[in-house]
């Protein structure tokens, strides 16, 4: 019997973990922007407890895999020694405001498709296509010369990666491994201690559940694209949740299915898709919503090639930065998911004073 190619059991069970993850944010309503917009508009935290409890989940599993030698995070796009600050700054915060306007971030974009959602239909389509244009299209060039002009080399300045721990060992002398259990146990704790001091939290399965289902998930596609998927011949691509450039390279595989190759980002994509739908149609919460006005249709084209392209520049979204980046304690990833909280942040006070100055002037004049 012919052996399966790696690549095809890889696509395989990472569709199989984009069901679990789609399932799991279509039943637990997990999306960073409404948990961003639940604060600002309504002082809620519980929601966005959930989301930093999926970071300290996929911390402490990924970062204890990664010191036993079972998955080398270092193979990631994330510890490049290439420290791209200003494409997550700007990337980070076009991406953050683009999410707001879009009505979700990249996930819940998927989600939403799969629950029915029009909406989010065409918010994917522009995504993708704004995605691909960035990376390898019309806007490469554009963002190629942002990342020349400043991209920091840390091998030149005598640093092996941008992980915050060996950063901190070069800059200030003890073993990095030490340093990486101390940086691991004091944010995953911490965040942990600010997630369950809350009664309201503690009382939501729903959240509790989804910070732990989505924050193990995310290690476990470290696993699969870094060990199920290991060949010495065509070895996997190290790679976990994110849905920014995977999005854009969907779309293509779609327009060339003949002689295309699905891979891990693609099949994540399906997966989140299809799991969000059996989800809705199992609780009877499928529902086709298109839009209501030109100026929504409009609003959704906007956010989602703002997404596209700021998640490109900025090397991921609210999952691909915000949750897979930080569980490998990358420097880029931490100054990426601040941005894209800031450019949020901002979307969802342009939204209140329906200027983009004005909503600048907010974020400073309110708490």
């Amino acid at each position: 019997m012919e052996e399966l190619p790696i690549k095809f059991i890889v696509a395989s069970l990472g569709f199989v973990l984009g069901i679990l993850f789609g399932a799991t944010a279509q039943r637990t309503n997990f999306c960073t922007m409404g948990a961003l917009s639940d604060i600002v508009l309504m002082g809620n935290w519980s929601r966005f407890r959930a989301w930093l409890l999926a970071i300290a989940v996929a911390m402490l599993i990924s970062q204890f895999m990664h010191v036993n030698g079972i998955v080398d995070l270092g193979k990631s796009i994330y510890l490049s020694t290439n420290l791209g600050w200003a494409g997550a700054i700007i990337g980070g915060l076009v991406f953050g405001f683009g999410m707001t306007i879009a009505g979700g971030c990249g996930n819940k974009t998927l989600v939403r498709i799969g629950a029915g959602n029009m909406k989010s239909l065409v918010v994917f389509l522009f995504l993708g296509i704004f995605a691909y244009m960035t990376l390898r299209g019309f806007i490469g060039p554009a963002r190629l010369e942002l990342e020349g002009l400043t991209m920091v080399d840390l091998k030149a300045l005598g640093f092996s990666s941008q992980g915050i721990p060996g950063l901190l060992a070069a800059l200030f002398g003890g073993g990095a491994d030490n340093l990486r259990w101390i940086v691991t146990l004091v944010v995953a704790l911490a965040l942990i201690f600010f997630c369950f001091k809350d009664a309201e939290f503690r009382a939501s399965p729903l959240n509790i559940g989804a910070g732990l289902i989505i924050g193990v998930l995310v290690p476990a596609a470290w696993y699969l694209t870094g060990v199920i998927g290991y060949d010495d011949f065509e070895p996997t691509q190290l790679e976990s949740f994110s849905f920014v450039s995977p999005s854009g390279n969907s779309i293509q595989y779609l327009m060339t299915f003949t002689g295309a190759t699905i891979n891990f980002g693609i099949a994540i994509v399906g997966g989140v898709i299809s799991g969000s739908f059996l989800m809705a149609k199992a609780r009877g919460e499928f529902r086709v919503e298109s839009f209501t006005t030109a100026d929504d249709f409009l609003r959704h084209i906007i956010g989602g090639a703002m997404m596209g392209s700021g998640g490109i520049v900025a090397l991921g979204c609210t999952i691909g930065q915000g949750i897979t980046g930080m569980s490998t304690l990358a420097l880029g990833s931490l100054i990426a998911l601040l941005s894209i909280i800031a450019g949020a942040v901002w979307g969802l006070r342009f939204i209140e004073e329906g200027s983009v100055l004005g909503g600048l002037k907010a974020v400073f004049a309110r708490p």
